[in-house]
Order: structure tokens, then C-alpha cells, then sequence
């Protein structure tokens, strides 16, 4: 009885566990999970780093108009960055006043602005189109050679251009300012063809069976479908002339045709003194621009989220 008591415990209680030689080895250390910030804290980040970037970009518009809301006398004594106390628009009425005589820079701009926009986008969309949708013998050829021109410096052909200038009799002219670059440029052309090579081919033989010409389906087809690349261009071209410099200092010299970048140079030269009076030009010069991309911006993403996709 008492020799086959264990067998019996032990029948009841099972046979003993299985035992693994991999059960005495040491057991690899757990990884430690890289440091990361909580979603609050990287919010914050995002929003801290936002906040610098705009302050950076918001500097060099803020700081001019803060001194042209300053008089002379605060200017000197308080510095650029103290705020305006009081706030004044005296340099305003003296910029538009007899002293300072910014209407006529202003309205030469303008004028020009209006022309070479004009002429360059009609030209720009009436060639692109050309090269886009149109079957003609060394067409690629053509396209590449204008292309080509992109590059070539732009202050290279500034000695040509005023040597025919000269010889045109056209220096203190407005056609002097507008007739060198009232045609389109290689960019735009560039920009416009791909994008109207990008549109589906059966849309224009749908308006040609219609019995739309080419000019009708460049108007009612080509030109809304790529509405925004349009204004973007325009926005471009219109930023582009209204900061040009160097080409109206050397074809129109005379006060009577500065443009607004010429006329804020010469300012700035005679009223060496008076920073406030320049950096009221300059608001005045940059006024414009703003307005016109805030209230253009949503063509702008549009046309980037466009291209984007294509």
C-alpha cells in the first residue's frame, strides 16, 4: 500500500510540466520607445514656429508703414521701433503734396503696368495656344529656340535694347518703357502651353464638331478650363512690372517719367534727412500689391493644387 501511494498522487496530480531549454536563458531587454511630445505640446511647436515665420515675413512691410505714421522729430528721437505717438498722415499729404509730387510717378506706373500686362498675356495666350493645340511644320523646333532665350541674362540685352531705343528716338518715352517687353515672354508662354497640353484632347474635338473655331475654342473651352494659371500669370506679370527698375533708370531718366521704384530711389537721395517721407513712398509703392494678392489668393491655391495634380 504504501509503495504505490506516490504513483497514485502523482497520477492525480498530472504528469510534471514540460520544461524548455530556452527557459533558463536571459530574456532580451525591453526596447525603450523613442521620446515624443504630446499632442498638445507639438501643436504648440507648430504654432510657435507659424508665429516666427510670420513675424519674419510681416517685418519688412510692418516696419515702413510704423515709421511713415511717425513724424521727423519722433523718428529721430525714438528710433524704427518705437510705435507711432501720435499717429500722423502729414508724410502722406506731403508725399501727394508739391513736395514730394507722387502722382505723376504713380499714374506713369500704372499706365505702364496696364499696357504690358494687356500685351503680354493676349500675345503669351495667343502663342502658347499655338504651340499647344495647332499642326505646323518645326513647330517643336520653334517652341525650343524661344525657349532657349530663358537662358540668357535679362541685363545682357539691356545695352542692345537702348542702343535701338536711342536710335527710335524713344528714350524719355512711354513707348520707350513699354514697346521692349509688350510681347510675351518666354515664361508665360512656357507656363500656358503645358498646361493647355495637359487638357483632354476629346473637349476641343467635341467644340470642333460643334463647329467652334480656333479662336472660339481658345475662348469658351481652353481659357475657362485654366482660368487659374491665367491669374496667376497675371498676378506675376503685374508684380514683375510694378517693381521694374533697372530698365525705367535708364530709358526714362527725367522726373516726368519715373515710375513709382525710380521716383522712391531719387526720394530717397534728396530727402536723405527725412527717412519717414521715403518709407511713405514706399508704402504707397507696396499698398497695391497687397490688395491685389488678397484678394486674388484663392486663384492662386486653386492654381497650385491644378498644377499639383497634373
Amino acid at each position: 500500500m504504501s509503495t504505490n501511494q506516490p504513483d497514485t498522487q502523482l497520477s492525480a496530480a498530472g504528469p510534471p510540466p514540460e520544461t524548455s531549454p530556452d527557459d533558463d536563458a536571459p530574456r532580451p531587454a525591453r526596447r525603450r520607445r523613442p521620446f515624443s511630445l504630446g499632442r498638445g505640446a507639438a501643436h504648440a511647436l507648430t504654432y510657435l514656429l507659424l508665429l516666427a515665420g510670420a513675424v519674419v515675413t510681416l517685418a519688412p512691410l510692418l516696419l515702413p508703414l510704423m515709421t511713415a505714421l511717425k513724424t521727423n522729430r519722433q523718428y529721430v528721437a525714438d528710433g524704427p521701433l518705437a510705435l507711432p505717438d501720435p499717429l500722423t498722415l502729414e508724410n502722406f499729404r506731403a508725399l501727394f503734396g508739391e513736395e514730394g509730387d507722387f502722382i505723376v510717378p504713380l499714374a506713369v506706373t500704372l499706365q505702364m503696368v496696364v499696357v504690358l500686362v494687356v500685351g503680354q498675356l493676349v500675345s503669351s495666350i495667343l502663342a502658347a495656344y499655338a504651340f499647344a493645340t495647332l499642326e505646323f511644320r518645326g513647330r517643336e523646333l520653334l517652341f525650343w529656340c524661344y525657349l532657349a532665350t530663358l537662358m540668357v541674362p535679362a541685363v545682357v540685352t539691356i545695352i542692345p535694347l537702348y542702343t535701338m531705343m536711342t536710335l527710335a528716338d524713344l528714350k524719355n518715352t512711354f513707348a520707350g518703357l513699354v514697346v521692349p517687353f509688350v510681347l510675351g515672354s518666354p515664361y508665360a508662354v512656357f507656363l500656358l502651353r503645358q498646361n493647355f497640353r495637359s487638357m483632354p484632347r476629346e473637349l476641343l474635338d467635341a467644340a470642333t464638331l460643334d463647329g467652334a473655331g480656333v479662336l472660339r475654342r481658345l475662348w469658351s473651352v481652353v481659357l475657362p478650363m485654366n482660368r487659374p494659371i491665367v491669374v496667376t500669370l497675371l498676378l506675376i506679370t503685374v508684380v514683375t512690372q510694378w517693381n521694374s527698375f533697372l530698365w525705367p533708370s535708364i530709358i526714362a531718366p527725367r522726373p516726368e517719367w519715373h515710375v513709382l521704384t525710380t521716383a522712391t530711389s531719387a526720394m530717397q537721395t534728396q530727402y536723405d534727412d527725412r527717412i519717414v517721407l521715403v518709407m511713405a513712398a514706399a508704402v504707397v509703392a507696396m499698398t497695391p500689391l497687397i490688395v491685389l494678392f488678397l484678394i486674388f489668393q484663392r486663384h492662386i491655391t486653386r492654381a497650385i493644387g491644378v498644377g499639383a495634380v497634373r
